[in-house]
């Protein structure tokens, strides 16, 4: 707590007339109760003060599990898509501007969950090839004029091409080697988009960017095709659903394919997975690449959705922010990356009124998952399963 009262007071304390400590104080106070409550809690809990509440608590949560397992996985599916596709009708704009948000980062997390769940590679640079997507977009619907549909596998490609590059020059490295060189190709990126004024306007950025569009059935002079700009949030908000659907099943289908054993074993124990006859280096060059495509079509569809891109949008924060939502869910699962973006993209809207302590409450909870829980939220079955082996 003395460490947290030394984080608080040039944050809160530091005054255009002078540094003061009411103001700090009165907020440390309050957390410092708040946490020494849950401390005496979680002692009382720990010598079984509290198994009168929480047995018939337990016993009731394991039958809700087990009612819930009968059902099978395609119900669960088809509800949860029912819901998605029935969003833009139960809720207004806001709420379907931070779904938009959200499956956007979806989209991210996964890609890096290829990355980082399932190679066991430490990338701190994602966050370019998302804006490598963006911007290979935002070039070619302004310069050239064509069609989202035909730029989002060219955006993906580009992002994919820029990761072959870096890749082939720094997957034999491990560990915190990585994780630098990723970090020193992220800002390479970023200061090439800042600074070539000819190509990409620098810190202007690019405007007029076009949205998706879709031929539609016009029968009113016979059978035409009829071209829609779908610049409604409502559609917008089912292009970004699509891509998120897609990239779910890719990425099923990848960890559940012998592709997605190897990356596996690399990222277990990587000698022993050379030793057994994997080719190591390209194994992981194509898990970099196979990750950096996803964030390439969910930086086309960011461009799309904007209609303006520039370099302050790609910075490391945004990278940090994406390697979170994969740790906190759960390094290797999908469902634990979709609740992981949720926590960090939907929660912060819904408690608004805490602005200012967004990011301390961030840190914190971070810490704790890593002390308690640094499995994830909802971890993939079979590393729990092996743990429990």
């Amino acid at each position: 707590m003395i460490w947290l009262f030394v984080l608080l007071w040039p944050l809160l304390g530091i005054k255009p007339e002078g540094l003061e400590v009411a103001t700090t104080f009165s907020v440390w106070w309050r957390i410092a109760i708040g946490c020494a409550s849950i401390l005496v809690i979680y002692q009382l809990n720990s010598v079984g003060a509290f198994n009168f509440i929480t047995k018939p608590v337990g016993e009731a949560v394991g039958g809700a599990k087990k009612a819930t397992s009968t059902l099978p996985f395609a119900v669960w599916a088809f509800a949860i898509l029912a819901f998605a596709v029935a969003y833009p009708h139960l809720f207004g704009r806001y709420a379907q501007d931070v779904a938009i948000n959200c499956m956007i980062y979806i989209c991210l997390g996964l890609g890096l969950n290829v990355v980082v769940g399932l190679a066991g590679m430490l990338d701190l640079g994602y966050i370019a090839f998302y804006g490598l997507g963006a911007y290979t977009y935002a070039l070619l619907s302004v310069h050239y004029k064509l069609a989202f549909w035909i730029c989002l596998p060219i955006s993906a490609g580009v992002a994919g091409l820029g990761a072959c590059i870096i890749g082939y020059c720094s997957m034999r490295m491990r560990g915190d080697y990585l994780a630098i060189v990723t970090l020193g190709f992220a800002e390479i990126v970023r200061m090439v988009l800042n600074n070539w004024m000819s190509l990409t306007n620098g810190p202007n950025g690019i405007t007029g960017i076009k949205a998706p569009g879709m031929y539609w059935p016009d029968f009113a002079n016979g059978m035409t095709l009829e071209h829609l700009w779908l610049k409604k949030l409502s559609l917008i908000y089912y292009v970004i659903l699509a891509l998120v659907i897609f990239t779910i099943i890719a990425v099923y289908r990848l960890n559940h394919s012998r592709i997605g054993r190897a990356w596996e074993a690399i990222r277990e124990d990587e000698t022993a997975a050379e030793v057994m006859g994997i080719p190591t280096f390209y194994m992981k060059l194509l898990g970099y690449c196979t990750g950096a495509c996803f964030g390439g079509m969910a930086g086309a569809f960011y461009a799309a959705r904007m209609r303006f891109v520039s370099p302050e949008s790609f910075t490391f924060l945004e990278s940090a922010m994406v390697l979170s939502m994969v740790v906190l869910g759960g390094m290797g699962s999908i469902p634990g990356v979709i609740l992981g973006a949720l926590a960090l993209i939907a929660l912060p809207e819904i408690f608004r009124d805490f602005e200012l302590y967004r990011m301390l409450v961030f840190g914190g909870v971070m810490t704790l998952m890593m002390l308690f829980r640094p499995q994830g939220l909802l971890p993939p079955k079979r590393r729990m399963k092996a743990e429990k082996d």
